[in-house]
């Protein structure tokens, strides 16, 4: 076999997922982690896993963080974990049977993590930190390091913004510029200077290496099978290449080091190959008065698991929908949609809003992360593990999650609101990725500040139950649930009957006035008349008209997406409901 003929890459999720989009505290520094990386090794408790207990020690004893964000850091590292849906199930029942902070801090105990892994982790949060040159400039000097071989087109597609979670170019650039500490992070402290660097000599231990297979995988000689570090190098012709001694059973560090400057690449399944190679997928079609045509990109019919992307740009003044396979697992880029209504009715892995308004975005269980970046006036329904929010203004989310909302700094005049909708197979699909009923802290968010969580609850309010409707998903789909499976909080659920009551109030009425037949003729035209205008004075019509085949669609010159999606594969069906029954049809008068 030929020299490097390893090709290695920065794996998607730890930077997607694991990486907080927001400023690391200072504490997350090289200097401090050195000290960190020795401590561990050193003490009970905390070496080959790190527990709760011994990482709250270290996180607020230490380096001076609140427990609100040691736990914050904690339990993100422990959602990007390869766990069972029926792990993460059991963890959730554990933690909604805590009711005094005692049993929930008991509870939290059990937890560990992979302690080498974790300082990974705690290394990666310097992802998006603000350079002072970045911050006067706006972007990085250009090196040859730096450059991407993407066409300013496709850098569009990327977040110009300082987060850099889905920048596959930025994950290969911080691995390449930082790996010598990465590694370092790994030596053991008897191989380390009295200053706590690397000596030229040090090794790298098999399980040091084991470890690293958090941040790096890769393939050979171009197959297109994808093996973690660890596993890749379990051949002898790259162990040798790489440093790897048989008599100690370890590598030489300088040795590896160098093998992996040689063998790194740009992620083959990352969001610039996505979007250049990646299969385009033909829902969304141009509408008549829409300058920019929708861009709609899968990698999922060639991608590991791990890597399944879906990315779609610039939908406009379109509905969406679709319940496929194609979508299960799927890691979501929706960039720039406006006026748009997308509905993702399937299990997802994470899903990305970035620079969305006036749209609405209803979503699948998400097993790990929503995250909501400079979006203006949208209105998202999930299930997820995590939900984000970021330098977004205006918008409306409603959720059912696990873990505390984390609002980021930048936020303006967000409402949260419980999660309030369902679909015929919602409850299998939680299951498959994992997410329970309970706990629900959907109106419990966490403010985020740069050293800690902030006090400042003025970015957000948790909706009135006043202001509150249910969300009816307008399609045909086969299964079991009609109902929101664990009901609505008893605030929301009283205004729910109330309006209810209001409506058979409003009938009875009605019915007793004796109306004769040109009567109830003139005062049904009034209603559907002032139900009409409402609609247009709302924006609701043009939700109703998307919905409508192109042939009844009152513009039959819009070329519209058909809606219904339908699969011989076995998988659920999405298919119109008539307007009416979609979104609510004008009153009948009695």
């Amino acid at each position: 076999m030929d020299k490097y003929t390893a090709c290695v890459w920065p794996r998607l999720e730890p930077f997607l997922i694991g990486v907080l989009p927001a400023t690391a505290p200072s504490k997350f520094s090289m200097h401090y982690l050195r000290k960190m990386a020795c401590y561990v090794r050193t003490r009970d408790g905390c070496f080959p896993r790190l527990g709760w207990h011994m990482w709250r020690h270290i996180a607020c004893g230490k380096l001076q963080l609140a427990e609100e964000l040691a736990w914050l850091y904690f339990e993100t590292f422990d959602l990007l974990m390869p766990r069972s849906a029926e792990q993460r199930l059991e963890w959730a029942e554990g933690l909604s049977q805590c009711h005094t902070p005692k049993e929930l801090d008991r509870q939290r105990c059990k937890l560990s993590v992979d302690t080498l892994q974790f300082l990974l982790f705690l290394y990666l949060q310097q992802l998006n930190r603000i350079s002072l040159r970045t911050s006067l400039i706006g972007e990085e000097w250009p090196s040859p390091r730096s450059r991407s071989p993407s066409s300013t087109s496709e850098r569009d597609t990327k977040i110009s913004s300082q987060n850099k979670n889905w920048d596959d170019q930025a994950h290969l650039t911080f691995i390449q510029t930082h790996l010598a500490e990465l590694l370092e992070l790994l030596v053991e402290p008897g191989q380390l200077s009295s200053s706590g660097q690397a000596l030229r000599d040090s090794q790298l231990t098999s399980e040091a290496l084991e470890s690293l297979s958090l941040l790096l995988e890769g393939s050979v000689s171009h197959s297109r099978t994808v093996y973690p570090i660890h596993k890749l190098l379990s051949r002898s012709s790259l162990q040798s290449q790489a440093g790897f001694s048989k008599l100690s059973r370890s590598y030489s560090l300088q040795q590896f080091q160098g093998f992996l400057h040689q063998a790194l690449c740009l992620n083959p399944f990352g969001i610039s190959a996505c979007s250049q190679s990646g299969k385009k997928l033909a829902w969304a079609l141009q509408v008549e008065g829409t300058l920019k045509k929708a861009k709609i990109f899968r990698n999922t019919h060639m991608a590991p698991p791990e890597s399944r992307l879906l990315l779609m740009s610039q939908v406009c003044k379109q509905t969406l929908a679709k319940d496929s396979e194609k979508l299960n697992n799927a890691n979501i880029k929706l960039h720039r949609c406006s006026e748009a209504f997308i509905y993702l009715l399937s299990p997802l892995r994470s899903v990305t809003l970035d620079k969305c308004r006036n749209s609405t975005v209803v979503l699948g269980p998400v097993g790990t992360s929503v995250h909501i970046q400079s979006c203006e006036n949208v209105r998202v329904v999930c299930v997820a593990g995590r939900l984000t929010i970021g330098g977004s203004s205006h918008c409306t989310i409603h959720a059912l999650t696990p873990t505390r909302p984390l609002l980021l700094p930048g936020n303006v005049s967000l409402t949260l609101g419980p999660f309030h909708t369902h679909y015929p197979t919602l409850e299998d699909h939680m299951a498959s990725v994992g997410l329970a009923v309970v706990p629900n802290l959907w109106d419990q968010p966490l403010v985020f500040g740069p050293e800690g969580t902030a006090t400042d609850t003025g970015c957000y309010r948790i909706q009135p139950p006043s202001e509150f409707y249910p969300l009816v998903i307008p399609f045909q789909m086969e299964g079991d649930n009609c109902e929101i499976p664990w009901g609505l909080p008893a605030d929301y659920q009283k205004a729910v009957e109330s309006r209810e009551k209001a409506i058979e109030d409003w009938q009875k009425t009605v019915k007793e006035a004796h109306l004769n037949k040109v009567q109830r003729r003139q005062f049904q035209a009034l209603v559907e008349q002032k139900f009409h205008e409402w609609l247009l004075e709302t924006g609701q019509r043009r939700e109703l008209d998307s919905l409508l085949p192109p042939a009844l669609t009152p513009s039959t010159s819009v070329d519209h997406w058909p809606s219904s999606h339908t699969s011989n594969t076995g998988q659920n069906v999405l298919k119109n409901q008539p307007p009416e029954q979609a979104m609510g049809r004008a009153p009948t008068v009695c």
